[in-house]
């Protein structure tokens, strides 16, 4: 059979300074899920038709920069920006949007209207262009960075062409465990997180493993939007080995992830 075409996807690693320093924002995705049920990841989701709405006000780098740096064509990179943006507003009801002259960051989306607008998101009822011109704000794209780019293996029947961004939450905004998608959020450092993942705690698939890994070397959220990308942006397309130790990602160029399966609930 022939591989199934990836889809689009967007993901945001959403950044914070916490006591013990950098701390990345994680769900647990709910189990018996189609797509990674039972696994730790980040805020995202495929991309919707209506996130390539020209209309969307939109203040930062504009398309044309986010496609040369996704290796992608304007349109797709102006659907990934606003499903980036989207899906975290969905997902952890965080909002990386503000005044379309590139001035101060909305401050607080947690009130009833608020709620009942990220409802109609999740229904389709409405389109995040929509909710902007209806709150006379834009997009910020000049909140989030690239940061990684990895592709489902073409033996999956279920694939994704997945860019992942990196943002810091927004001062006055807090994360909120909105979706139904996930059992459970956290904001752990990248080394409680993996130290979780390798005793078995908190299975991850290896993209979330390997960009844990390139995050753990930053002290604050400063640094490490000053340093994503944290390598040259490529697609990274694993392929797997089953070792009598257990299953292995292995990357292009050559770093072996171990797998972790959920337990048994």
């Amino acid at each position: 059979m022939s591989p199934a075409e990836p889809k689009q996807a967007a993901t945001v690693v959403l950044l914070r300074d916490g006591t013990p320093g950098l701390e990345v924002y994680l769900l647990r995705r709910t189990r018996g899920m189609p797509f990674a049920g039972g696994m730790t990841a980040y805020p995202g989701g495929g991309v919707d038709p209506r996130d390539g709405d020209v209309q969307t006000a939109w203040a930062g780098p504009p398309p044309a920069e986010w496609a040369h740096a996704f290796g992608c064509d304007e349109r797709t990179a102006r659907e990934l920006v606003c499903a980036a943006v989207r899906e975290t507003f969905e997902e952890a009801g965080v909002l990386l949007a503000g005044a379309a002259d590139g001035g101060d960051v909305v401050p607080d989306v947690s009130g009833d209207e608020w709620e009942a607008q990220r409802q109609a998101l999740l229904a389709r009822e409405l389109s995040l262009a929509e909710l902007l011109a209806g709150r006379r704000l834009a997009l910020r794209s000049d909140l989030l960075r690239p940061f990684a780019h990895w592709i489902t293996p073409p033996a999956e029947p279920r694939r994704y062409d997945t860019k992942f961004f990196a943002a810091a939450l927004p001062v006055g905004q807090e994360a909120r465990h909105v979706t139904g998608e996930a059992d459970e959020v956290s904001w752990l450092t990248p080394a409680a997180a993996l130290a979780e993942m390798s005793s078995g705690l908190r299975p991850m698939l290896p993209p979330t493993i390997h960009t844990l890994g390139q995050l753990e070397p930053f002290a604050d959220v400063a640094a490490a939007l000053a340093g994503s990308p944290p390598e040259p942006l490529h697609p990274i397309c694993p392929s797997f080995a089953d070792e009598p130790d257990g299953r292995w990602a292995v990357l292009p160029d050559g770093t072996r992830i171990r797998m972790v399966v959920p337990l048994p609930s």
